[in-house]
């Protein structure tokens, strides 16, 4: 970490709280707006962001699209872990580029899960040999999105590697974290890769770095195509 930076945090939930006592931890200013204050992004206005070095959302699907606008007019930093919104991603991609700020997002920022993407690539080719392939993401049951963004993301390596749409399954139970997996079956053979998340401070410490990363850079980057660097 070169500097400490003044951070706020959008979302006073399990994980956004966990980001604001990483970034403390890592020696950074703090500032957490919960949603109730920040309705339709009502509280990011630029005198409230003045100071602000960078912006970290984990928020809602149904919040996160109005907050990134609202941080891209105001021309700070942000690191989005919020997911549910991709959709609109090649519209924020170019309101991003426009402004001339530094974005970064993630459908997950755990470094495992990011290996695990790399892992699913070089096992794609499979899906091209008589593989057929499916994904099955089990969440806690107070995720509002279905399916996890980690399992679309996971799709769209594999997509991208070898041409082929792979189908997801969602199960919501308890409180699981988040579980992952990819099977590739054939009438031969069955590989099983599974990625099991034990603790959401994985994906916090993932956004904190990030947000290290991008103060001072412009440019829209996926978390996948930069934790590397971190």
């Amino acid at each position: 970490m070169s500097q400490a930076l003044r951070i706020v945090v959008l979302g006073a939930g399990k994980t956004g709280s966990l980001v604001a006592q990483v970034a403390q931890e890592r020696g950074h200013t703090v500032l957490t707006i919960d949603e109730d204050l920040n309705a339709n992004a009502a509280w990011l206005t630029p005198n409230n962001l003045h100071e602000a070095d960078v912006v970290i959302d984990f928020t809602t699907p149904d919040a996160v699209l109005a907050n990134i606008e609202a941080v891209i007019r105001c021309g700070k930093a942000m690191i989005v872990g919020t997911t549910g919104w991709y959709g609109e991603l090649e519209r924020v991609k170019k309101l991003v580029e426009e402004a001339g700020t530094g974005f970064v997002f993630g459908a997950n920022f755990s470094y495992g899960v990011n290996l695990f993407f790399q892992i699913a690539k070089a096992a794609a080719p499979a899906l091209t040999h008589g593989y057929s392939g499916h994904i099955t993401e089990t969440h806690h049951i107070h995720k509002k999105d279905a399916p996890s963004g980690t399992a679309i993301a996971l799709q769209r390596v594999l997509q991208q590697a070898a041409g082929v749409e792979v189908s997801i399954s969602s199960i919501r139970e308890g409180e699981v974290t988040g579980t992952h997996t990819l099977e590739l079956d054939s009438g031969g053979d069955r590989i099983v890769l599974t990625h099991e998340a034990k603790s959401r401070r994985t994906f916090a410490q993932g956004a904190v770095l990030a947000a290290e990363w991008v103060v001072g850079k412009r440019g829209f980057y996926d978390f996948k195509d930069i934790f590397s660097q971190l």
